[in-house]
């Protein structure tokens, strides 16, 4: 597998992405709820939900995935290592969290699902995530869009805020980071069709049937679905799936885009550089850039209140 020494995320960020991240932050209100979240919200329960529920990957626990992780984090040239957790939840899913303690859950569903090149590809894509500082963006969105849509009035000013055009463009950002950490996915694992075949399992897979599915009928079904935009409705149609029409927006693109878009840089002159080792060379830094404030009485008071404030809509989110 290549390994790409001292690399920046902006060598493979998708263009989309930075793009939405601008978008993003030049709205009304996004600096307010990025200095909110960084002052009152901690990654600190989350990392003990997890250390208490899951089981953290090591060298004597799921020694085969720690090695794999290891060697990917080796690739991406990410530090410090981040914390790798396996949940008991058969829905083939995974996520990465955290800046001052970055982390990385990966469900038993992806693991009973995916071949091992398929897993590390998984790794490999949260690890972009990670590289990119996607992190704490898509926490400081969950978090903002929750307390506003649950108890807006009592979120500290941030439900006055939280636009509709705020929140289309957190989820616009967050279906375009997917495009860069599926780039570095590739990177690591150097293999176009594995990377595509982990996005078929994950879109329809079954591993008592697996052996029926064929790769080059899902690309053949993604070009099919690329075709679909030739009739200007069906654009329209796909903007409203993706914004709310079924109930829910969509963080995520679709399986079948996201395959088309890394199928077009597999073969593009950037990516062929990248593997010569020609590439920007700098420090990730992240892609939130606010800092938390020296504590202050003030601050320590509101810090309560906030947490009072996530305990009632956990407790709403229970009832509904």
């Amino acid at each position: 597998m290549p390994t790409y020494t001292g690399i920046s995320s902006e060598a493979f960020r998708h263009p989309l992405d930075s793009q939405a991240e601008q978008a993003l932050r030049n709205l009304p209100g996004f600096d307010l709820i990025a200095r909110k979240f960084v002052e009152f919200v901690y990654e600190r329960p989350q990392l003990v939900y997890l250390m208490g529920n899951t089981i953290q990957v090591g060298p004597r626990q799921y020694s085969t995935i720690y090695h794999m992780f290891r060697e990917c984090v080796r690739d991406l040239d990410i530090y410090p290592e981040p914390t790798l957790f396996v949940t008991q939840n058969p829905q083939a899913n995974s996520y990465a969290m955290g800046q001052d303690h970055p982390c990385i859950v990966i469900n038993t569903g992806i693991l009973d699902l995916l071949n091992e090149a398929e897993i590390r590809a998984v790794l490999a894509h949260e690890l972009g995530h990670i590289k990119c500082g996607h992190t704490i963006l898509n926490q400081m969105a969950m978090w903002a869009m929750s307390a506003a849509s649950v108890i807006g009035e009592l979120t500290f000013g941030i439900g006055n805020f939280v636009t509709q055009a705020l929140i289309y463009a957190f989820f616009e950002w967050r279906r375009k980071a997917e495009l860069s950490a599926d780039r570095a996915a590739l990177l690591v694992i150097d293999d176009l069709d594995t990377v595509m075949s982990s996005m078929m399992k994950l879109s329809g897979g079954s591993s008592k049937y697996i052996h029926e599915c064929s790769l080059k009928e899902f690309i053949r079904q993604s070009e099919d679905y690329q075709a679909l935009d030739e009739d200007g409705l069906n654009q329209v149609y796909k903007f409203l799936m993706y914004n709310g029409a079924q109930g829910m927006m969509l963080t995520h693109p679709f399986p079948l885009e996201r395959v088309q878009y890394l199928r077009q840089w597999a073969t593009s002159s950037e990516y062929q550089e990248i593997h010569r080792g020609n590439y920007q060379r700098s420090p990730a830094s992240g892609a939130v850039n606010v800092n938390a404030q020296t504590p202050n009485p003030e601050a320590e008071e509101l810090r309560r209140q906030i947490e009072e404030l996530q305990r009632e809509i956990d407790k709403r989110k229970k009832s509904e």
